[in-house]
């Protein structure tokens, strides 16, 4: 009842939210819509569930991001497609989740306008990933990706353009991108523990 008190009633503490990580959108520019599920487990000690993109993939190999992606024509909606992706990508069933909320669209560098979809999961699920798009599946500690000391900020060049990111480093798992973007915006609507 807590967790789902924290994550249902959480009010920005900080408005300045990292709302893109590309350049101004260009006219005639298309967004692709998408969403991800930020399923956080309810037990005494809540954890987030992220998994690990296999280095074989074409696009981000060996990354740690949220089950999610692209919204397809037979989704209802963003929240549907978080659902579906989450099915698809670590069997975690629509049924077996209770969805929370959304939280502010993240526009990436790569032209998708990303919805974060929080729900409640119990722990401790059978999750078994499709290992044409995940190689691990693994919880990090609610509190822990939420205590800003965890949050590091990086500068790199990219298209010629210096660009700043996040880095959130997890046991021997690093944490960055538009995952760590999502995390950070996450951990400014909030309050944990309450």
């Amino acid at each position: 009842m807590r967790l789902r008190s924290a994550l249902g009633s959480g009010m920005a503490r900080n408005v300045d939210l990292i709302d893109r990580d590309s350049n101004v959108l260009m006219s005639g520019d298309v967004r692709v819509p998408a969403a991800v599920l930020i399923a956080i487990t309810d037990r005494l000690v809540p954890g987030v569930i992220l998994t690990q993109r296999p280095q074989s993939m074409r696009k981000h190999p060996g990354q740690v991001a949220f089950p999610g992606g692209r919204m397809d024509l037979s989704d209802a909606d963003l929240i549907a497609a978080a659902l579906r992706e989450a099915e698809e990508e670590v069997g975690l069933v629509a049924s077996q989740v209770e969805i929370v909320g959304t939280l502010d669209i993240y526009h990436t560098i790569t032209d998708y306008d990303v919805t974060p979809v929080m729900a409640v999961a119990p722990p401790d699920l059978p999750l078994v990933a499709n290992a044409d798009e995940v190689e691990a599946i693994f919880e990090v500690p609610l509190a822990y990706l939420l205590d800003p000391n965890n949050h590091l900020t990086k500068q790199v060049v990219y298209q010629g353009l210096e660009r700043e990111y996040y880095e959130i480093f997890w046991e021997d798992r690093r944490i960055w991108g538009a995952t760590a973007a999502m995390i950070v915006n996450m951990s400014r609507r909030i309050t944990w523990p309450m």
